[in-house]
């Protein structure tokens, strides 16, 4: 597999940086999934639960909002999850019409041991590092972190660009 020699110049950093990020959440998966193949659920199912547990009482808007994905894949994906006794689905506490989910215990459970297999590889595979990478990886953790507050920010408000290439369908009358 590729590694990182040597520094990227300034433009190919961009893609050197989507590159690994993409290597490194390929590599988390497949060792996760070693360590624990009896995991039920798929990596969107898991982020969907996280999530839920960050925001307890999330709405599916909202939970699409911050997955950025459409809500009725969100919507479809939760009731699923509601269904196989993962999620809590009740109505909202200010207005009954909506829908907040919450996680259940048995949720809880597989997002805990997902979190805990995640973090026992990560652990083993930083002290596989010699001192002076993991000097590096320690220094550059506030960097990545103000990164995606960047990318998060960036997400949020899109360019003109991107608004300019929206384009509605077109129809047609009806006949």
């Amino acid at each position: 597999m590729a590694s990182m020699s040597k520094t990227p110049t300034e433009s190919m950093l961009p893609g050197a940086v989507a590159d690994l990020v993409a290597r490194l959440r390929r590599a988390m998966r497949k060792s996760a999934r070693v360590a624990q193949p009896a995991m039920p659920l798929s990596v969107a199912q898991l982020e969907l639960l996280s999530l839920v547990q960050e925001h307890p009482g999330a709405r599916p808007g909202d939970l699409a909002a911050l997955l950025r994905l459409a809500a009725n894949s969100v919507s479809t994906l939760a009731n699923a999850m509601a269904g196989a006794g993962m999620l809590d689905r009740s109505p909202g506490a200010m207005d009954k019409r909506t829908v907040e989910f919450t996680l259940t215990p048995r949720g809880a459970r597989l997002v805990g041991q997902w979190r805990a297999t995640n973090s026992k590889l990560l652990r083993n595979a930083i002290a596989a590092l010699d001192a002076d990478d993991q000097r590096v990886l320690s220094g550059a953790l506030p960097v990545l972190d103000r990164l995606v507050a960047v990318i998060d920010e960036q997400a949020e408000r899109p360019t003109r660009a991107a608004r300019a290439s929206w384009t509605r369908p077109k129809t047609r009358p009806l006949a």
